[in-house]
């Protein structure tokens, strides 16, 4: 469900309401979610069911079932503003989806997003979600990914400061990176990926001119992953690389830090964009936008990334009738 005071249960029901394939449970507050339905006048099309269980979760058109081990939010929760009890609601459904996951009661986690200061707020001190997933399933290599019908793209640093990023690139963060490329896209169902890596410096680098991190670690992984059957390449200068992906040459951009991968994709439009933790034991995606206070409550959210997030977390995953 994400932070309750943003635009997480709004897109949630409209997702509901749009009708899905496959059955579905939110990790999330009943209340919020009946409240929501009736702010947005669907009363008539949905309603709330509470289970205890992932697989009690009924299927079929006009329910919503939700699931909440903890506290019940305050009924009164006021829409676009920073709550600690929502913050720290967010965090605590993850976290029960996380465990059921696990334990294979579902087949992939879609989230809606949660807003770190209201986390913090509640007690709860992450970046956000990639790294409470992978904490919390024992994750050592993992990336963020993210994509759209025409860029993907893999983080080899995520929600660092600028000033860390170079002291974190490192042959064996590249090469884990690149092996996490190579598994994303089989996933995706490409069967020969190309994996381009962008370099961190400007030009890649220009041969040590502009620094050392593109001769000291980066090529010297794209090479062991060559050696291992993984068709890499580059260093590639960032700002041309993501154009050529764009045009197809290659299925998936290795970026170095936050803003050179995600720019390119945010630019492209937030509505179609995905994000998707690789490395977890189970599928998870995500919306590619934040709580949105400033709307939240009126009745406007786009629901698209989350239809996005929830169709790819399908394309990855294989039958079965779990959530």
């Amino acid at each position: 469900m994400g932070d309750a005071a943003g635009i997480g249960p709004e897109i949630i029901v409209k997702l509901f309401a749009a009708g899905l394939p496959h059955a579905a449970l939110v990790y999330g507050d009943a209340g919020i979610m009946q409240a929501t339905i009736d702010q947005l006048e669907l009363a008539d099309a949905l309603r709330v069911e509470i289970i205890s269980e992932a697989g009690l979760a009924p299927g079929g058109a006009g329910i919503i079932p939700v699931l909440n081990r903890w506290q019940a939010l305050p009924a009164d929760l006021p829409a676009g503003q920073l709550s600690a009890a929502a913050g720290r609601g967010a965090y605590e459904y993850l976290c029960h989806a996380i465990d059921d996951a696990q334990a294979g009661h579902l087949r992939a986690i879609v989230t809606a997003p949660l807003n770190k200061k209201a986390m913090q707020a509640g007690g709860i001190d992450y970046p956000g979600h990639t790294e409470i997933l992978a904490e919390r399933t024992g994750t050592p290599r993992y990336a963020m990914m993210l994509a759209n019908p025409e860029l993907r793209v893999i983080l080899v640093t995520i929600h660092v400061p600028l000033s860390q990023v170079s002291p974190l690139i490192s042959y064996d963060a590249e090469l884990d990176t690149i092996r996490l490329a190579q598994r994303a896209c089989l996933q995706a169902g490409i069967e020969r990926p190309r994996v381009a890596v962008a370099g961190l410096n400007p030009h890649a680098g220009e041969d040590g001119r502009f620094g050392q991190e593109e001769i000291q670690a980066i090529a010297p992984a794209i090479e062991q992953a060559r050696a291992e059957g993984i068709d890499a390449s580059g260093p590639w200068p960032g700002d041309t690389v993501f154009m050529r992906a764009r045009q197809g040459e290659f299925d998936i951009v290795v970026a170095q830090y936050h803003d050179q991968g995600l720019i390119p994709v945010k630019y492209l439009g937030v509505d179609q964009g995905v994000n998707v933790t690789v490395g977890l034991p189970f599928v998870r995606t995500s919306v590619d936008h934040g709580t949105a206070f400033d709307i939240a409550g009126q009745g406007i959210a786009d629901p698209s990334s989350l239809r996005a997030a929830y169709d790819l977390a399908l394309a990855m995953t294989a039958g079965g009738d779990a959530a």
